[in-house]
């Protein structure tokens, strides 16, 4: 990392994003006191991750995107097992039914999908009430229904007041939840605001319009070709509501208001729209179409950071990283 700063604050959900090799396990890892920073300040809870570690791992919650769980435990007994380690944990048997995760309580964690790992670690992250949580990918592998219930569940931990750090390759999946965004390449800051804050700094005209959540991907590609765009150009940017990134054009509006009517589907929400995607923004500033050639290095198979006790309270910092390098 290159002279990178940054403050999450409590009750937000700080999304860190970037191609490979731009530093985000490496950011992380440090926040959670895995990695020992050559020089700069680093605090979580205002505790220093390496020297309080014992302290602050009471207080976080860690979900690795591969690794840490134990594999001939069952859901039912992991979770008993971490709850026992806090004095006010949630009830493993209510996060198993919220998570999805009832049917395969008692199945090894070996014998499940990786879907449903990612569930039980984001259930063991999330069972001791943390006042920071750390995501790694949290629904990569997930399918749609459980992609809502992650949604769900960090947008309840955001309003308990919980400061929730998400690294992610989905930009989708950033633009439903964070609140602010950091955007790294190679190893520096190269972009950091709210999500309007930094849609203002990207022109994109787009056709907007309601149409009901999950359209199939193929009917999608149906609007394009009428709309005489690539496919993939027409994505919904969230439930319901959906953009073709492109000029709207009136030939390309009727094509639209064409396609809707076909499906016997309102025209009234159709418009043309000014609205830079979170997609568009990210290709902006870590350079369009430039896939980097470097890999991050890998996390490894370190234990599970354990949760905390309760909600952050009043206006204090949370994670904060200064000048690592």
């Amino acid at each position: 990392m290159d002279d990178l700063s940054f403050e999450a604050r409590p009750g937000e959900v700080f999304a860190i994003l970037g191609p490979n090799g731009a530093g985000k396990t490496s950011t992380v890892e440090t926040l959670e006191g895995y990695r020992v920073p050559t020089g700069g300040r680093v605090r979580v809870l205002g505790l220093d991750p390496r020297a309080d570690h014992a302290a602050l791992v009471a207080r976080i919650g860690v979900m690795l995107q591969g690794g840490g769980l134990y594999p001939s435990l069952t859901p039912r007994q992991a979770l008993w097992l971490f709850a026992h380690l806090y004095p006010d944990p949630l009830d493993p048997a209510a996060l198993l039914r919220r998570l999805g995760l009832k049917a395969v309580a008692r199945t090894p964690v070996r014998r499940l999908s990786g879907g449903e790992r990612q569930r039980l670690s984001l259930a063991l992250a999330l069972v001791g009430r943390p006042e920071v949580l750390f995501l790694d990918e949290p629904t990569a592998g997930v399918d749609p229904e459980g992609r809502l219930v992650v949604r769900s569940l960090v947008a309840e931990e955001r309003d308990r007041g919980c400061c929730v750090v998400l690294t992610t390759h989905e930009l989708a999946e950033a633009e439903h939840l964070a609140d602010r965004v950091l955007i790294l390449v190679d190893g520096k800051a190269a972009a950091e605001g709210s999500l309007e804050e930094l849609r203002g700094t990207v022109a994109q005209a787009a056709i907007a319009f309601a149409a009901p959540p999950g359209l199939p991907r193929a009917d999608l590609d149906q609007l394009a070709g009428a709309c005489g765009v690539p496919g993939g150009t027409v994505r919904e940017v969230e439930p319901g509501r959906y953009e073709v990134g492109a000029e709207p054009t009136p030939a390309r509006l009727a094509a639209v208001a064409a396609w809707l009517a076909e499906r016997d589907l309102p025209v009234a929400d159709l418009a043309a729209a000014r609205r830079a995607s979170l997609e568009a923004v990210y290709y902006e500033v870590a350079g369009r179409g430039r896939p980097s050639a470097d890999l991050e290095e890998p996390a490894g198979d370190q234990p599970l950071g354990t949760p905390g006790n309760g909600p952050a309270r009043g206006r204090r910092r949370a994670a904060s990283g200064g000048r690592r390098r």
